[in-house]
């Protein structure tokens, strides 16, 4: 068995698009290293959207806060829009991180560890971006 650890991971997210051995295909991989490169490939790519999605999703709290504060009512001081965002998205980033690791310990110190770790944080990811989207596009 191979031990990779967290910081192995990141440096596998890391990695430029062309794959260390020209022979992988992520539309059929086959050997493990090959299956543990895709998945943090997918990752990389979730990630982007998130980021994205990031963006355009504080840009609108931040011009729902600059509304909001026209007409905000009386005695309500409670954090804006955008303030809450950080927030959540910060509690958000430490469960992923957490959960994720956590749901690699099923092959923890195995070679099947960051495939498992990749395909959590990609499928949390995704549905984040969702979540992101979902709030940007919601009636102010």
């Amino acid at each position: 068995m191979i031990f990779v650890s967290a910081a192995a991971l990141a440096a596998l997210t890391q990695t430029a698009l062309a794959p260390p051995d020209p022979d992988w295909n992520c539309a059929d991989a086959i050997r493990q290293q090959e299956m543990n490169w895709c998945a943090a490939q997918d990752f990389n790519a979730a990630e982007r959207a998130l980021k994205a999605q990031w963006q355009a999703t504080a840009a609108k709290m931040k011009e729902r806060d600059a509304d909001f504060a026209t007409y905000q009512p009386e005695g309500d001081g409670r954090p804006g829009w955008f303030h809450r965002l950080i927030k959540a998205q910060r509690a958000w980033l430490a469960y992923r991180e957490a959960h994720c690791q956590l749901d690699g310990y099923t092959a923890r110190g195995g070679t099947l560890e960051p495939l498992l770790v990749s395909t959590c944080m990609t499928a949390l990811t995704e549905d984040r971006t969702g979540e992101l989207r979902a709030l940007a596009e919601s009636p102010d």
